[in-house]
């Protein structure tokens, strides 16, 4: 869906960042940028390199001038990104499924500091880390047809950017529970209920609906703006502790014949069959 923006434009970012345009869009206008994750052969699956892209193209926002909110979305509507490239992620071991998990708490806590209002526009599928990567955004905007889900477990692991410590915060222990040892997707409108989204609208109106939030927030004072996303952030003076146990359980979880058999079955299509550890 077109986006109608005033005459005042300040232009592309694509050009004035070295982001690859084949992974993300970038495009401001009236101090708004839209980000839109380009893999949707693949669901907008997070892969490395989309993590090392989100993270300098977000670096490079918090000082673009011509920027004061950002609207985080997926090409094609069908996912806002359904969750991590299991090719990938099928071959880590324990060490580096510990590194791979600090990486990825590392892009997203960068995003979730910016001292600028980030929404995510979720249409379609947010599973896994995607699902997280919605969460570290300031503010969730889902269409009807949106499906938030953690679905880790089925593969032998847990969420691993920080999932396990967003959604507890967002939902409540119980809910944050049910989610994760279940594994089930939910509806827009349940997470709606349970708090995991702010807002749902219709199909195909997510971005267009964050644009025209995003014009009211960024009417605010840009530096009230920041330091009120510091003080709710200072709200959890323990996040460092919870988000180095994730990292270190998700890393053991890597090493386990679990974690094998679940990513490979999902490579396979089949049902895992877990055992114990031999």
């Amino acid at each position: 869906m077109k986006i109608e923006f005033s005459p005042v434009c300040t232009g592309s970012n694509e050009y004035r960042m070295n982001i690859p345009h084949k992974i993300l869009g970038v495009e401001t206008s009236d101090y708004i940028t839209v980000v839109t994750i380009r893999r949707p052969e693949i669901l907008n699956s997070i892969s490395m390199e989309l993590l090392e892209a989100l993270r300098d193209l977000f670096r490079e926002l918090q000082k673009d001038r011509d920027t004061r909110g950002i609207i985080l979305t997926g090409t094609g509507g069908r996912a806002f990104a359904a969750g991590a490239d299991i090719n990938e992620l099928s071959r880590l071991k324990t060490k580096s499924g510990e590194k791979f998990s600090l990486r990825g708490q590392a892009v997203f806590a960068t995003i979730e500091s910016t001292g600028k209002p980030v929404i995510a526009a979720v249409e379609g599928y947010a599973l896994g880390a995607g699902c997280e990567l919605a969460m570290c955004c300031h503010l969730r905007v889902a269409s009807r047809t949106a499906r938030f889900g953690l679905p880790e477990t089925g593969l032998g692991i847990i969420p691993g950017f920080g999932g396990t410590q967003r959604l507890t915060r967002m939902i409540g222990k119980g809910r944050a529970l049910e989610m994760i040892l279940d594994g089930s997707p939910v509806d827009a409108v349940r997470a709606l209920e349970i708090g995991l989204v702010n807002k749902v609208v219709d199909e195909g109106r997510t971005v267009e609906a964050s644009v025209k939030w995003m014009r009211n927030i960024i009417n605010k004072a840009p530096e009230a703006l920041d330091k009120a996303i510091q003080a709710v952030h200072a709200a959890y003076p323990n996040r460092a502790h919870g988000f180095r146990q994730e990292a270190e359980m998700f890393g053991y979880l890597c090493g386990t014949s679990d974690f094998k058999e679940g990513t490979r079955a999902f490579l396979e299509k089949r049902k895992p069959d877990f055992g114990d550890d031999a």
